[in-house]
C-alpha cells in the first residue's frame, strides 16, 4: 500500500509543477551535482523550505558547511521530514523525504556536529529560502 500525503499531485502536473532537474531529483530520487546549487553557499538567516509544496523543511541555524558540495542541516523543523532506507546504488543509506507531498530531499547520515551528530544531506534543488 503507497503512502497518501496531504499533497498529492498526478505524475503530469508533477511535471508542470517541477523544472526537469526537481523532477529528476524528487519525484525519480536523483542527485544533482555536487556544489552546483547556489543554496550550497546561502549564508542569510531564513527557511529552506520544500520546492514542490513548500513546507518548511530546514532553518538557516541548523545549516552547517559539510565540505560534501550539498546543503547540510543537523535537524530538520519538528515533523517536516520523513525517512526510509534506501538500499539503492548497491548501499544502505538513509532516505529523507517531505513529510508533506513525499518528494525525495536527500540522505541522513550519522557523522554530523553536536549535539544531533546527523547531517542532512539535501539536494539544494529540492529546496526553496526564503530570508527572514
Amino acid at each position: 500500500m503507497t503512502k497518501q500525503y496531504p499533497v498529492t499531485h498526478t505524475d503530469a502536473e508533477w511535471r508542470k509543477i517541477l523544472s526537469p532537474e526537481q523532477y529528476a531529483i524528487m519525484r525519480d530520487h536523483g542527485t544533482e551535482m555536487p556544489g552546483s546549487c547556489a543554496l550550497l553557499y546561502e549564508k542569510r538567516h531564513g527557511t529552506f523550505s520544500c520546492a514542490a509544496c513548500g513546507q518548511p523543511l530546514f532553518i538557516s541555524k541548523k545549516k552547517f558547511e559539510s565540505g560534501t558540495g550539498w546543503p547540510s542541516f543537523n535537524d530538520p523543523v519538528p515533523g517536516s521530514v520523513e525517512t526510509e532506507t534506501d538500499s539503492s546504488h548497491g548501499m544502505v543509506r538513509t532516505e529523507v523525504h517531505c513529510a508533506n507531498c513525499g518528494s525525495h530531499l536527500g540522505h541522513v547520515f550519522p557523522d554530523g556536529p553536536p549535539p544531533t551528530h546527523q547531517r542532512y544531506c539535501i539536494n539544494g534543488v529540492a529546496l526553496n529560502f526564503k530570508p527572514e
